[in-house]
Formats: structure tokens, sequence, C-alpha cells
């Protein structure tokens, strides 16, 4: 026999099974149990959330850097202020260095060598990108007077050996940008002020010493040489050249010993079939490399 059904009038309500919420209906409840993978991998996200969370929370320790030397910012292991003059050098030149803020953290920056070479009235380091006469009143006016020059080359800049002998006023100050030549293109012509002092530029046929970093060309200097060919030139003393090279010649010695490699100019391998990259792809650097090929054929 077939078991009795229950009797109801349409108003009766349908009984449910316990724990199911009165907007689900039988089907819900099948729905729910089939949900049940979902719903786990839905928790278990939730968890990883929750746990990743927890590891934000958790107090960042500062990662520890070797103790530097106050003088030369190098590790104290490997200080190289014995390779600096013993008092800061003696010049009338005051010299700014305007500084990308990519420069500022690199481990073989040249800048802090130069800087503990010479008196901290003659030597100011700006750092950043864009300046304006509000952003630096100071720089502004070094900018506009007479006697000022920057070094950046290009086919308005003047040797600056040859600008000394004609000009009738003697230049008291010059600028030198810090950066890769990218960074230096930017800063030259995104800053009006930089087009106001009389742009002048080396006209040297020395390689650069700074051999532990790759440059476009051999005729392409570090910032410290610049400086230092150009404060030897105004200041009408090879001592100072001589003497600010002395610190970078350690550092590139101390780097090769402990195997680092001679980086040799673009220029070279170029010249030499030793490239190793493929061209650039992207048509402004692929200019730019057509003119270094074009310079090296020459």
């Amino acid at each position: 026999m077939e078991p009795q059904k229950e009797a109801r009038t349409p108003g009766d309500p349908v009984a449910r099974p316990s724990g199911l919420s009165r907007s689900q209906t039988p089907n819900d409840e099948e729905r729910q149990e089939g949900d049940t993978a979902p719903a786990e991998a839905s928790l278990g996200a939730e968890a990883d959330g929750a746990c990743a969370d927890a590891l934000w929370e958790l107090p960042v320790e500062p990662a520890e850097r070797r103790p530097e030397c106050s003088r030369c910012s190098r590790p104290q292991k490997v200080c190289l202020c014995p390779f600096l003059p013993l008092h800061p050098l003696h010049i009338s030149t005051h010299l700014y260095i305007i500084q990308h803020p990519a420069e500022e953290n690199k481990v073989l920056r040249t800048v802090p060598l130069l800087a503990a070479c010479l008196p901290p009235d003659k030597c100011k380091v700006k750092i950043g990108r864009r300046f304006s006469e509000e952003r630096d009143p100071e720089l502004s006016t070094v900018c506009r007077k007479s006697d000022t020059l920057i070094l950046y080359p290009g086919a308005e800049a003047a040797n600056l050996e040859e600008f000394i002998l004609d000009s009738p006023i003697y230049p008291s100050t010059i600028i030198i940008i810090d950066g890769t030549w990218s960074q230096a293109k930017d800063i030259f012509y995104k800053n009006s002020l930089f087009r106001l002092p009389k742009q002048v530029q080396l006209k040297t046929s020395i390689s650069s010493q700074y051999v532990i970093r790759t440059q476009p060309t051999n005729r392409c200097l570090s910032t410290l040489e610049c400086a230092a060919a150009a404060l030897s030139i105004l200041e009408k003393n090879n001592y100072i050249q001589e003497t600010l090279l002395r610190p970078l010649q350690a550092l590139c010695s101390f780097q090769l010993q402990h195997g680092a490699q001679i980086r040799l100019s673009k220029e070279h391998l170029l010249k030499n079939g030793l490239y190793p990259k493929p061209m650039p792809k992207n048509k402004r650097k692929l200019r730019k490399m057509e003119l270094l090929m074009d310079s090296v054929k020459i």
C-alpha cells in the first residue's frame, strides 16, 4: 500500500526542513548543496586574503645599511678618504651640480667624491628634474648672472678654453648636470633657467677613466671628470684635475679587483663589431643608435 499523503488546504504552509530560510524553496536548497564547493573555495580565498592582510600589518624592519663614511659617503669598509685631499681644495669658482633624482641613491655615483674634495660653500648639489624661480630663487639668481656658465655639449656650445680667453667677464660659476645622457637632456631642455647662462663644452680627446660604467662614446665623461676638467681650466691649475681624479681611479680599481668588469663604450663595441644587443625597435632609440654608428664611421 502506498503511504497516506497528508491532506492540506491551499492556505496551509508547507513544512520546511530546519535550517532552511523562509526565502528559500526546495530548488534553492538543491542549488545550495550543489554550490558547496564554490562556497568552500570562496571561504579559502577569504582566508588567504585575511592572511595577506595580517602580513601587511606586521611591523616592517628597515633594511640594514652598511655604516657609511661621513666624508666620502662610501661604506666604511671601502672608504676612499685616503685618496681624498687632506683639506678641501682652494678654488674661487662656484660649482652647482644639478642632479637627477635617480642618481642620488646609486652605489657608484661620483658626485659625493667630488663634493668631498671641495669646500661646501663652493660646491652645491641641487636634486630635482624641474626648477623655476618660484621653486629655487637662489638657482634662478645664479642662472641670470652674466658670469655664470653651464656645461652642456651642443651646436651652440662654445669651447670653454677659447671662451675664457675672449670673454670680457671672467666666469665665477659653472653649472653641471648629473645624470644619464637622456636624463641630462631632459633637464637641460625642459628648464628654461638653464638656457640663460652661456653654454660651454669641453674639447678633449681623453677617454673616460670611469671604466666600470658604460658610456655612449669614448669621449663621454662622468660628472666628476667634467668638473675636474672644467675647474682646472677655470682655475688655471692642472693639480686640481689630478687631485679630483684620484678617488675616482681608486674606486674603479677597487671594483675591478672585486669582480667588476671594464665597461667598453657603445661606440667601441659598434666599431669593433662587438655590440651584443639587437638593434632597438623603438624609432627614437633606433635613430640614436644610427647617429652613433654614423659617428663611429667618421
